[in-house]
């Protein structure tokens, strides 16, 4: 508790330095840049921009309230990080909601880590940051994701490497982009967990996928009994499907099989698949009477 209550001090007092135009400290080679950057300062609330990169697009009020009680009671205990733009101005890089919290209780100031970095690299500390945090919903970890792929050219298992994910984690929650927007929606409000949404992705009809997400919240579908109705839609697709491929099907006529027992003088049995393969089977009795049906097959 002690060396807490030293590193604030500390921080408040090297915050003088972000407020002095001559120590002003755009790069790492700047003076006194290694008593600023990477460290706490009590940086102004007003001086700080939101981050325009921020992945999180909704905020719960009753915990954002919380939130506040408990800064007003004992302050911010974890650090939000900014990045330095200009003479006492910064962009926000993760903690927002500290951030917000912290202007609902009349604060002036916040403890801040100070970083450098390009639009770029801000991008990516603040996903990167983001996705570990647990009360991200999966749409907003997916989106973040998906901008790491797309903005910054990651790929699948550089993303893994950057986030400390598997690579399968990480597609499964981009395969949720997949959804209809309805259900993505359902999915970030609450109304259905990931494991439903993940079990509807195989299914391409999107208009099917609305029929069943409503079934799921109408009647309170588990993620199990919505895998069960997945199956069940899937299987009654393939009689279809299967029915398509016997074009090679047909049958033999009763006076066709009576022509092979003639010939052979006993009774032949003729199957065929579905496909249109089939087989003759000829019985005989003794090696005198398969002696016989050689010469008939012989001519």
């Amino acid at each position: 508790m002690t060396k807490a209550v030293k590193k604030q001090a500390l921080g408040r007092g090297l915050s003088a330095l972000l407020k002095d135009p001559e120590n002003d400290i755009k790069s790492v080679e700047d003076k006194n840049a290694d008593k600023v950057v990477g460290n706490i300062l009590e940086v102004d609330i007003d001086a700080i921009e939101i981050n325009p990169f921020q992945p999180r697009t909704n905020f719960n009020e009753e915990a954002l309230q919380e939130l506040a009680s408990s800064i007003k009671e004992l302050g911010v205990i974890q650090p939000i990080t900014v990045r330095k733009l200009d003479f006492n101005k910064y962009q926000l890089i993760s903690g927002e909601r500290r951030l917000r919290a912290s202007k609902l209780v009349g604060m002036t100031t916040i403890p801040a880590y100070i970083r450098i970095a390009n639009d770029n690299e801000s991008l990516v500390m603040a996903l990167v940051e983001n996705i570990q945090r647990h009360d991200l919903d999966p749409i907003e970890i997916a989106l973040s994701y998906q901008r790491l792929i797309e903005e910054i050219q990651l790929t699948q298992e550089q993303m893994s490497e950057r986030v400390g994910k598997k690579r399968s984690t990480i597609t499964n929650y981009l395969r949720l982009l997949k959804l209809d927007p309805i259900i993505q929606t359902g999915i970030r409000d609450g109304f259905i967990s990931m494991g439903h949404g993940r079990a509807m992705i195989n299914i391409e009809d999107q208009e099917v996928q609305t029929d069943i997400y409503q079934k799921i919240v109408s009647q309170n579908l588990s993620v199990r009994d919505t895998e069960a109705l997945v199956k069940k839609y899937q299987d009654g697709l393939k009689p279809a499907t299967a029915k398509s491929k016997k074009t090679g099907a047909f049958s033999i006529a009763d006076d066709q099989k009576k022509a092979f027992t003639n010939f052979f003088g006993a009774k032949v049995d003729v199957s065929i698949a579905s496909n249109g393969k089939g087989k003759i089977a000829i019985p005989f009795h003794s090696e005198e009477d398969f002696n016989r049906i050689v010469k008939l097959i012989n001519g």
